[in-house]
């Protein structure tokens, strides 16, 4: 895999999220944990992500269930309709169907896009099985370090709606560990959401409606955020960078960068973002 992927967000699946495709190894964004992360501690787990609309995938899925009945247990199958868990397919970085992808101890190990022929396909799940032979904890988890109370006491300030109390926890901890990266993170995510949850979204009309009102741009990408569309959000701004200058072109870069930090750098729409940024500027 390229990059880091982080998986933790599917461990919480969203209020709502849709039951499962059908078939004995179908996952959706409720059962990801269960099926996926909890089981991939035991043995490897192939993540299939499909759509019914391609033939391909959906003969690339038959013959991966029909291997994991040859597999003896060596490894299980998770098949995942992407269409309908897209939140799945965001997580992978999915960038075509079909895509598959070994999950190992709760983390990507390797992939592989579009259709393949068995005979590949076969090679592959047994390099993936020789690369984590012996190193799985074979059914026990490990155990976990124990919560930090600093963050527990942040956390549930934030659960309880106190904003201001969960910022004061955050910055505590950064002013006694200034390198504490968790901390730091925490604390732009909060300091983003409690700027965001009060913008309606009609900000996005008034934003089309008037280019030129950079206020009204940055609370559009702001909105573009909260709805977890964080690319037309920095192409927003970086369309904004371009049309100002002097200290409307500093307050819209600043947002801008402040926007990023709320991911991991090595994001490829970040990387592409700071790019466009640095066409912009100069």
């Amino acid at each position: 895999m390229s990059g880091a992927v982080d998986l933790s967000s599917l461990k919480q699946p969203p209020a709502g999220a849709a039951g499962a495709t059908g078939g004995d190894y179908a996952v959706n964004e409720t059962t990801f944990e269960a099926k996926v992360l909890r089981r991939s501690v035991q043995v490897p787990v192939i993540v299939a992500l499909y759509s019914q609309r391609s033939p391909g995938s959906v003969e690339l899925v038959r013959t991966l269930e029909r291997l994991v009945g040859e597999a003896g247990g060596a490894w299980d199958l998770a098949t995942v309709e992407a269409e309908a868990n897209m939140r799945i397919a965001q997580a992978f970085g999915v960038q075509g169907i079909p895509t598959v992808i070994a999950v190992a101890g709760g983390q990507p190990l390797a992939d592989f896009q579009g259709a393949q022929p068995e005979p590949q396909v076969r090679q592959w799940l047994s390099a993936v099985i020789d690369a984590v032979a012996g190193k799985l904890p074979g059914g026990e988890e490990a155990p976990e370090a124990p919560e930090d109370p600093r963050f527990v006491a942040a956390e549930t300030a934030l659960e309880q709606g106190d904003l201001a109390g969960a910022e004061a926890a955050y910055e505590a901890i950064i002013a006694a560990e200034p390198g504490n990266e968790e901390a730091k993170g925490a604390l732009r995510q909060l300091r983003f959401l409690a700027r965001a949850q009060g913008i309606p979204e009609s900000a996005i009309a008034t934003a089309d409606a008037d280019p030129a009102n950079v206020d009204a741009a940055l609370d559009a990408a702001d909105v573009e955020m909260m709805n977890q569309l964080p690319e037309a959000a920095f192409d927003r701004l970086i369309g904004a960078v371009k049309r100002t200058a002097g200290d409307d072109r500093t307050k819209v870069r600043t947002r801008l960068l402040e926007l990023f930090e709320l991911f991991d750098q090595a994001e490829p729409f970040v990387v592409a973002a700071r790019r466009k940024l640095a066409a912009a500027l100069y």
